[in-house]
């Protein structure tokens, strides 16, 4: 059970992760310094207070960020691998002492995809709401992103099997609809010439 808790826990906080980047690793740093979880071994630091003090610095200045049109769009450009080393180190952090390899192959492959796809989708979210409404969707867009990566951290360390269980629904619904994406757009035009393919007179 203590494999499941840990796992789900550090699964939730990398999905929140994708909506935004320092919100669950200042969760995280929170609660490692107050004693509320213990990190696994080599993770100490983030508990710190000079960690607290950038991992809060920068959450604060990355909300504020994506309310500023244009920037919000720049970040998504930034954030999209941020979002994936995020995931990385909570999937790690929160993981028991096993192997190594094991630790960071899942952090790699669990934490680190499964928050790089939550911040795909909200990126396309993002540009999809630009192109549409000239950017006026986009604060709200962010405010409810805001909103998720909070509550979400916060639940995910008190709830964190619920929240593990939510996370892998909306990892299995991004991950059809960015497959639908895919096919839409390598599906040929009607009229066009198919990859290869060649007139012949």
């Amino acid at each position: 059970m203590e494999y499941f808790v840990a796992a789900g826990l550090g699964l939730a906080l990398a999905a929140c992760s994708g909506f935004r980047v320092f919100v669950p690793l200042l969760a995280a740093s929170l609660a490692y310094r107050t004693g509320f979880l213990a990190p696994s071994p080599g993770f100490a630091w983030l508990g710190t207070w000079p960690a607290l003090g950038v991992l809060a610095t920068a959450t604060a200045a990355e909300m504020l960020a994506y309310y500023v049109p244009v920037v919000d769009n720049l970040l998504d450009t930034i954030t999209t691998p941020a979002s994936f080393i995020a995931g990385t180190l909570l999937m790690t952090s929160a993981l028991p002492e096993i192997d190594p390899v094991v630790r960071w192959g899942l952090g790699v492959l669990v934490g680190g995809g499964t928050a790089g796809l939550v911040q795909s989708g909200t990126a396309l979210l993002r540009a999809g709401s630009t192109a549409t409404t000239g950017g006026l969707g986009n604060p709200v867009l962010a405010t409810v992103e805001n909103l998720l990566a909070v509550v979400g951290s916060v639940l995910g360390l008190l709830l964190p099997l619920v929240m593990a269980g939510l996370t892998i629904l909306l990892v299995v619904y991004l991950a059809r609809r960015l497959g639908r994406l895919t096919r839409r757009r390598r599906r040929p035009v009607p009229g066009s010439l198919a990859p290869g393919s060649f007139l012949i007179f």
